[in-house]
């Protein structure tokens, strides 16, 4: 009999999903683009790919996530943007089938088929916040030496996959439990 294999001993990471949740139809295709958390937990058994991924260091994120590895997810683009629910990696990556279908609005006609450039996760919803840690509450955290100063959202925010560390994460779950907007930061370092 073959031995079994030891179980992994990589811990979770984390990362950052942004998805748009207002109405924007694709300039070429026409192709409604919005996906909200609403929309995720529409979805059968609250799961989906995580396609349209086109930017090469966010790409590279997708490629390093793993099963049982979590998210963020994040309502980018929109009046009041902020983290809204947490879901997990449940399928690594593979090519993103969008790349290669002319009809859809994250199309690559440079992509080969043989070779695919981009790729995609798929996600399942762990659950919805029990409210919004909008971006200004975040960025009030991130000022001097905040719990989320490093925070990648905060320094390079127009990445739509992102990394997040354990200690970022577990601050903003603990944030986002709390009854209303931490108005006040008594943060180290910040005047």
């Amino acid at each position: 009999s073959t031995p079994l294999a030891p179980p992994s001993t990589r811990q979770p990471h984390f990362y950052l999903f942004k998805s748009e949740p207002d109405t924007r139809l694709h300039p070429r295709t026409g192709q409604e683009m919005k996906f909200s958390i609403e929309d995720l937990e529409q979805q059968p058994n609250q799961r989906c790919q995580w396609d349209g991924v086109r930017n090469y260091q966010a790409r590279n994120i997708l490629r390093e996530m793993c099963v049982g590895d979590r998210g963020f997810f994040y309502h980018s683009n929109c009046k009041n943007p902020g983290i809204v629910g947490i879901v997990s990696v449940v399928s690594e990556a593979s090519p993103d089938p969008t790349q290669f279908d002319s009809q859809d609005g994250h199309y690559d006609p440079k992509s080969d088929p043989e070779q695919p450039k981009w790729v995609m996760v798929e996600v399942q919803l762990e659950h919805k916040l029990k409210r919004k840690v909008s971006l200004e509450e975040l960025k009030r955290f991130g000022r001097g030496n905040g719990p989320l100063s490093g925070m990648v959202l905060l320094r390079s925010g127009r990445l739509s996959v992102q990394n997040v560390s354990r200690a970022e994460f577990e601050f903003v779950v603990e944030l986002s439990e709390r009854d209303e907007d931490v108005k006040k930061c008594d943060c180290p370092g910040e005047s």
